[in-house]
């Protein structure tokens, strides 16, 4: 059983506010009659429509991945392991996706979905959402590369970066926080200080923060508290 207006916006067609505004306008219904709370249980399997057209109930999926090194961020590829080949077989028959893309030699925290809705609330310039990598360096960063990335930097072909956090994290790493997902954006902004990347690994996202019991390749479910802060964010 799982409430209405959270089943609806589970399809990633509409937010939360959005299914209650379809709700009070009478244009949903469960078998076939009227629905008009949120609150609403909804049994697995049910006919929902709206507007008469039928809605799929299918349940969202969330999982926590920790992406290994040599494996890419897609859905699949005929010459190269791809995340979703990590996951037992009726794991990749629900249409999961990762959200955001980590380089193939990358590793790290890879939220994989099938909640559209969310991936875009994720990924969209307009939200801003943090993301925070740990890098090993072929040397240490100096302050003036903290306000270079602070000051927001341009990459070679001429791109505009945000400002970026960048703080030292040992004798030759840093973290870098970023609100935006350029391609190659941390090995470019450091490559512009001088600086080469001889490993990457992505700490957190928004309100995820990588488990640290998962090895790479492991995945878990999100639990209860990850899920509510994502819900913040629709």
């Amino acid at each position: 059983m799982e409430r209405l207006d959270k089943l609806l916006a589970g399809t990633g067609r509409w937010s939360r506010k959005e299914a209650r505004e379809l709700l009070r306008q009478g244009r949903v219904a469960v078998e076939g009659r009227p629905a008009l709370r949120g609150e609403e249980k909804v049994p697995e399997g049910a006919s929902v429509t709206v507007d008469g057209l039928p809605v799929s109930t299918e349940r969202t999926v969330y999982l926590m991945l920790h992406k290994p090194a040599g494996v890419l961020s897609a859905t699949e590829d005929r010459r190269q392991a791809t995340v979703l080949d990590l996951l037992p077989e009726h794991l990749r028959k629900v249409g999961l996706f990762p959200v955001g893309r980590l380089d193939k030699d990358t590793e790290g925290l890879l939220l994989l979905t099938n909640d559209g809705g969310l991936a875009h609330r994720l990924l969209s310039p307009k939200k801003h959402v943090d993301k925070v990598y740990y890098a090993a360096l072929d040397g240490p960063v100096t302050d003036g590369d903290v306000r270079a990335f602070a000051e927001g930097m341009t990459l070679e072909d001429g791109e505009p970066c945000l400002p970026a956090g960048l703080e030292p994290a040992g004798e030759d790493g840093c973290l870098v926080t970023l609100r935006e997902g350029k391609f190659h954006q941390v090995k470019r902004m450091l490559a512009l200080r001088g600086r080469t990347v001889l490993y990457l690994k992505r700490l957190s996202m928004g309100p995820l923060t990588l488990d640290g019991a998962l090895a790479p390749g492991e995945w878990r479910p999100l639990n209860g508290a990850e899920l509510e802060e994502l819900e913040k964010l629709r």
